[in-house]
């Protein structure tokens, strides 16, 4: 992963903004991993949950919008219950959709997916995404 930063980076309005929707603090995670660890969406996201954190507290709010990872997301909580300091990750990524969806970036076509490719997605994945992506 290749991360620059500059000055007034960390913590820019963005982070704030996932901050004020999700009310968790970004910040707190330590990188043990537990999140990535159990996430049985991992196979099908750009970055793991715990890279979502890393970035998140690099101010690369953009860098994670641009990958797939908030929309692949379940919402299973697997990764919330396993954080030992008791961040709601799904919440998180609950936020980063929620920026996403105020800039109308949330249609997907499922059926424009190959058939075999819909086959290998979990379906929890499917249903999680017909509850975020339509209107």
């Amino acid at each position: 992963m290749d991360i620059k930063l500059k000055a007034g980076d960390i913590r820019n309005d963005l982070v704030k903004r996932v901050e004020e929707l999700s009310g968790q603090n970004v910040f707190s995670c330590y990188q043990c991993g537990k999140c990535s660890a159990g996430c049985p969406s991992v196979p099908f996201m750009e970055l793991l949950p715990n890279q979502v954190m890393r970035l998140l507290q690099f101010g690369q709010v953009e860098r994670i919008l641009q990958s797939n990872t908030h929309w692949v997301c379940a919402s299973c909580f697997v990764c919330s219950t396993r954080c030992p300091k008791g961040i709601d990750i799904a919440a998180i990524m609950e936020a980063l959709r929620q920026i996403e969806l105020r800039k109308n970036q949330d249609r997907i076509n499922i059926w424009s997916i190959d058939a075999k490719k819909r086959e290998e997605l979990p379906a929890i994945a499917i249903v999680s995404a017909y509850r975020k992506l339509t209107a």
